[in-house]
C-alpha cells in the first residue's frame, strides 16, 4: 500500500497556459511528492506573454469551494496566491481561522506587467485578517513596498521593510530579491529570531513565467512534509533554481519554469550567509582525500589501536574533558597521529588545530559563527561540516569545505547525536545537493552501511559499532571491505 501523500490546499487563480497560479501549484505540489486542493478565486486569461483578461469569481462560490474541500480533506498547509475580490478575501480569512495547517501567502498584487490581479479594497481586510494568520509570506521587493509603503532600494531598506512586515502579524518574511540586478539573486528571511541571506547566481533566463507562485507552493510543499520553515525555504530555492535553468520552449513570451521533481543537482543550491554577500566566490579549502570508514574516538589512545588496522582517518572528540586534561588529550592525539601516520580531524577546537597544524579540522552548526575560517583555509587545514537538513547545508555552502556530514541517519545510541533522524530517503536526496565528498553520520551499523553508501555516502562516521565491538580487529576488516 502506498504511503499517504500530505495534502496542499492551494487558493489562487488561474492560468490557462499552466505557467502560475493553481496549475504550477499543483505541478509543484506533484514534484514534491504533495497531493495538491484547490479553490479558485479568479479565472484569468493569459500567457507567457502577460495578462490579457481577469475576471474575479462571486465570493459564495468561493465560499463552497471551501466548504468542500475542508470539510473532507484537511490541509497539511495552506498556500495563498491571488486572492481575487475583497469579499472573497474575507471569505478566505474567516475559513482559515478554523484551519490548523501553516499557511504561506505569496501576496499576488499584480502581473509581472503591472496587471492588477487584487482589489484594492481588499488591503485592509488582507493587512489586518490574512497577515496575522501567515506562517511565512513571500513578497517581492515592489509587493513588499506596496504593503509597507516604504521605498526599498538597500539591503538596509529590505531588512526594514521585512520587519515592517512582521511587525503586521506575518510569523516570518522571505522577501525575495529575483527582480534586482547584479551577480546574485539574494532573498532576504527573517523569523524575528534568525535573519540571514540566502544566495544563488543570477541565472541568464528570460523564462521566469510562475517562479513567485512555483517558490511559494514549493515552500507549503516543504513544510507539508514536515520541514522545518528555513528548510522548506531552502529546498523551495533548489526547486525553483532547477525550473529555471531547465524551463522555457513553450509560448512566444517569458516561458514557464520546468518542474522536474526533488532538485537532485549540485548547481541548483543555493548558500546562506548572516550578511549580504556581494559576489559568487566563497572560501575554499584543500581536498579531504579518500574518506572510506571514518572513525569519531573519544580518546587519543584509539589511534594507535585503530591505525595498525588500516585506518588512517579518525576525528578526535573528547567532549567530556576540559581544560588541561582536555588539552593534554589532543595533544597525545596529535603525537600518536604523527607517529602512525593518520589524518587528524580534530573537532571543534579550531585554534588548537591550527597552532598543531593537524590535517583538520571538523565543525558543528553552533560552531560556524565564532570560527575564524579564513584562519582555518590560510593554515592549509581541511574543513569538515556537520549538517542536518536543507538550511544547514547551505549555511555550510557559504564556503566550500573539504567535506560536509549528513546526519543523523538513523537512531543512534551516543550521547554526541540530539537529532532526530532524517532517515535514508532524505539522506539521498540532500547528499544529491553537495558537489563536495559527504560523510554519513549517526546509527550507522555495519549491516545498515551498504545501503548508506548506495544512498550516495563517500564516507561512513562509526563510534560504537566499531568501538564496543567483542573483536575490533575482524569488525574493522569487515567495514573496510565496503570500500574495496
Amino acid at each position: 500500500m502506498q504511503p499517504k501523500r500530505p495534502i496542499a490546499l492551494s487558493i489562487a487563480g488561474t492560468d490557462p497556459t499552466a505557467g502560475a497560479g493553481i496549475q504550477a501549484d499543483l505541478k509543484t505540489f506533484s514534484g514534491l511528492d504533495v497531493f495538491g486542493c484547490t479553490v479558485i478565486t479568479a479565472v484569468n486569461a493569459q500567457n507567457t506573454q502577460g495578462v490579457q483578461h481577469v475576471e474575479l469569481l462571486d465570493a459564495a462560490l468561493v465560499q463552497k469551494q471551501l466548504d468542500s474541500v475542508l470539510s473532507d480533506c484537511p490541509p497539511a498547509v495552506v498556500k495563498l496566491g491571488q486572492l481575487g475580490s475583497a469579499q472573497s478575501l474575507d471569505v478566505v480569512a474567516q475559513a482559515l481561522l478554523n484551519v490548523n495547517a501553516p499557511i504561506v501567502c505569496d501576496p499576488v498584487l499584480r502581473s509581472t506587467g503591472g496587471v492588477a490581479l487584487f482589489e484594492r479594497s481588499g488591503n485592509e481586510t488582507f493587512c489586518e485578517q490574512i497577515l496575522p494568520l501567515t506562517s511565512i509570506l513571500t513578497p517581492n521587493i515592489s509587493e513588499a513596498e506596496e504593503l509597507t509603503g516604504l521605498s526599498i532600494s538597500s539591503e538596509q531598506s529590505v531588512i526594514q521593510a521585512a520587519h515592517i512586515l512582521l511587525g503586521m502579524g506575518a510569523k516570518a518574511i522571505l522577501l525575495k530579491g529575483g527582480h534586482a540586478t547584479g551577480a546574485l539573486s539574494a532573498d532576504y528571511w527573517t523569523d524575528g529570531q534568525t535573519s540571514c541571506w540566502i544566495n544563488s547566481p543570477r541565472l541568464a533566463t528570460p523564462h521566469t513565467h510562475g517562479g513567485g507562485c512555483t517558490l511559494s507552493s514549493a515552500i507549503a510543499a516543504g513544510l507539508a512534509h514536515a520541514l522545518a520553515p528555513l528548510d522548506a525555504v531552502i529546498l523551495a530555492k533548489a526547486y525553483v533554481n532547477q525550473g529555471l535553468l531547465h524551463g522555457g520552449g513553450i509560448g512566444h513570451g517569458r516561458g514557464p519554469l520546468a518542474h522536474l521533481g526533488w532538485p537532485d543537482r549540485p548547481e541548483y543550491m543555493p548558500w546562506i550567509t548572516p550578511h549580504p554577500a556581494h559576489t559568487t566566490a566563497r572560501l575554499a579549502f584543500p581536498p579531504i582525500g579518500e574518506l572510506g570508514l571514518y572513525p569519531i574516538v573519544d580518546r587519543a589512545e584509539w589511534i594507535a589501536r585503530l591505525a595498525p588496522l588500516g585506518v588512517n582517518l579518525i576525528q578526535l572528540r573528547p567532549k567530556d574533558l576540559a581544560g588541561r586534561e582536555r588539552e593534554r588529550e589532543l595533544l597525545r592525539g596529535v603525537e600518536l597521529s604523527q607517529q602512525h601516520n593518520v589524518r587528524l580531524i580534530i573537532n571543534d577546537h579550531w585554534r588548537f588545530a591550527i597552532e598543531h597544524r593537524t590535517f583538520g579540522v571538523h565543525l558543528g552548526q553552533d560552531d560556524l559563527p565564532d570560527a575564524d575560517l579564513n584562519a582555518i583555509a590560510a593554515a592549509g587545514l581541511r574543513l569538515g561540516i556537520s549538517t542536518h537538513g536543507y538550511a544547514e547545508i547551505a549555511t555550510a555552502l557559504a564556503v566550500l569545505p573539504s567535506y560536509i556530514a549528513i546526519g543523523t541517519v538513523y537512531q543512534s545510541t551516543s550521547k554526541q547525536f540530539t537529532h532526530i533522524p532524517i532517515g535514508l530517503p532524505t539522506f539521498a536526496r540532500l547528499r544529491k545537493l553537495i558537489e563536495q565528498p559527504v560523510v554519513a553520520i549517526g546509527g550507522i551499523t555495519l549491516e545498515r552501511a551498504p545501503a548508506v553508501l548506495a544512498a550516495g555516502a563517500d564516507g561512513i562516521s562509526v563510534i560504537s559499532d566499531l568501538t564496543k565491538a567483542d573483536d575490533i580487529s575482524s569488525r574493522c576488516a569487515l567495514w573496510q571491505r565496503l570500500w574495496m
